[in-house]
């Protein structure tokens, strides 16, 4: 009987074991902050959203402007010129507020060149993570940069580093 439950058990455990997942997690900033190609990409786009931005609130200054001068000779203007300006002034907010749509919506150029510059970034480390899984035979690798909640982590199981090493980029080691 206590051999029989002995035997049990021991197939128990190695049932268990042999379903065993294997977790890791990698902290995508610390990949990316450590990636020239990502730095370059993120300063060009960070340009490109200063300088829309500089020439869409230019347009808003001339149509303040435009609307000022429209208040303060709104009393000396015949009713059809002032129609006429109102018209231009909302034109021009219109055509202001569209460009700003066209820049930073949702779809909008700033997004798309985003895309074009970060996503082959994105990627190659995706590329790199798949291949330490499947090498490695983990079952699921989290991100720790991500939206998903990690209370504790152990060092142990962030291969971030086997990631940068696997794209061939050195890193500042983490202390």
């Amino acid at each position: 009987m206590k051999r029989t439950l002995l035997i049990a058990t021991m197939f128990v455990f190695a049932t268990i074991a042999s379903f065993a997942q294997k977790f890791a997690y990698v902290d995508s900033e610390f990949i990316l902050e450590n990636i020239p190609e990502y730095a370059d990409a993120k300063s060009e786009i960070d340009e490109l959203s200063i300088q829309w931005q500089r020439d869409i609130e230019v347009k808003f200054a001339e149509i303040d402007q435009l609307y000022k001068n429209f208040k303060a000779e709104a009393v000396l203007l015949p009713e059809d010129i002032k129609i006429k300006r109102e018209e231009e002034i909302i034109n021009k907010e219109k055509a202001a507020k569209d460009l700003q749509r066209q820049r930073f919506g949702k779809d909008g150029d700033l997004f798309k060149r985003r895309q074009e510059l970060v996503k082959p970034i994105q990627e190659k480390i995706y590329s790199a993570i798949e291949s330490i899984a499947a090498t490695d035979n983990y079952a699921v690798i989290f991100d720790k940069a991500g939206s998903v909640s990690m209370m504790y982590t152990n060092p142990r199981f962030d291969i971030s580093e086997d990631v940068l090493d696997k794209l061939g980029y050195s890193y500042k080691s983490r202390q």
